[in-house]
């Protein structure tokens, strides 16, 4: 079941250009040929969709009627997301949501953090069910603050779309990280464009349970998510559900995906799935992005091996 939820909405504004953030795009891209049929002429700036091919969503995720599209030189297997036409009131960059109510979001194995445990910035893959890359996210912080602060680090996301746009902007401040002191808990404000606040997610203290609360730009209360009360698993998903505020309805959750079984003993490499409904409100989409990235960070971020050691 659905639950109503308050969308959030901000006047239209010109999408504005943004570096690229180091991330250029698919490697040899250099445009796109005329527009598929069937769709309307995208606004400038974004390139147009290419020729598509019937697609199939990942086991346990059921496919979207999206094209699939692959840009000129882009390695076999990687398509991206077509841009749709935005909609009124929707930050540039977010129109990719709209379409959507899944995203499977891939972290990249670093090697040089696998062979000496140097810890390096982190890299995803941000994807629909039919396995179209839509973002780009990177990690943007300095060497001593990852090595030092360990999972607990602030931290800067930038996540960029096809272009090497940066179109959404995640900042998590240090806060406190044990579960004994119910204040300075662990929050995330999530910006699109880059400077602009839509949302928040904020820890809710709780002596057992992992519980967040989701937040539009101007801090009222929209959504919920609970966690397990024991956060780990053996050869299965982890879920955390995205509930109503008055904890009535189940809307979506967001999922730790089992990654196998050397992946999860060796690194700290994770998938995850999130769902929510396809009417939510693009700006909360985002958020939960935001959520899931604080989510991963504060409870998966260190690899089996150091947490048997009791470091975490």
């Amino acid at each position: 079941m659905k639950a109503p939820y308050p969308g959030t909405h901000s006047p239209a504004q010109n999408p504005p250009e943004y570096p690229s953030a180091g991330f250029s795009g698919p490697p040899g891209y250099t445009g796109h040929p005329a527009p598929q049929a069937g769709y309307p002429i995208p606004p400038a700036g974004y390139p147009a969709p290419q020729a598509s091919y019937p697609g199939v969503g990942p086991v346990g995720f059921p496919g979207q009627h999206q094209p699939v599209s692959h840009q000129s030189g882009a390695p076999a297997g990687i398509p991206w997301m077509p841009a749709p036409p935005p909609p009124a009131n929707c930050p540039p960059g977010l129109e990719y949501l709209t379409q959507i109510d899944q995203l499977l979001i891939h972290q990249q194995i670093e090697l040089l953090e696998v062979l000496t445990g140097f810890e390096t910035n982190n890299k995803y893959e941000i994807k629909n069910s039919l396995g179209q890359r839509i973002y780009f996210a990177a990690e943007d912080t300095d060497c001593c603050t990852r090595n030092c602060c360990g999972p607990s680090r602030p931290f800067t996301m930038r996540i960029l779309d096809n272009m090497g746009r940066e179109v959404i902007t995640l900042e998590r401040p240090l806060r406190c990280t044990s579960c004994c002191f119910p204040c300075c808990l662990q929050e995330i404000e999530i910006q699109a464009p880059p400077g602009i606040p839509v949302g928040y997610v904020t820890q809710t203290w709780h002596p057992c349970l992992p519980r967040f609360t989701v937040q539009n730009e101007r801090r009222e209360d929209v959504l919920k998510i609970t966690g397990p009360c024991v956060v780990c698993s053996c050869c299965a998903d982890i879920d955390f559900e995205i509930k109503s505020l008055d904890d009535k309805y189940v809307v979506g959750k967001i999922s730790k995906q089992w990654s196998g079984l050397v992946r999860e003993m060796f690194t700290d490499v994770d998938n995850f799935g999130i769902q929510f409904p396809l009417d939510l409100d693009v700006k909360m989409k985002a958020v939960m992005l935001g959520a899931c990235f604080l989510i991963d960070f504060m409870f998966f971020e260190m690899t089996r091996g150091e947490q048997r050691s009791g470091v975490w």
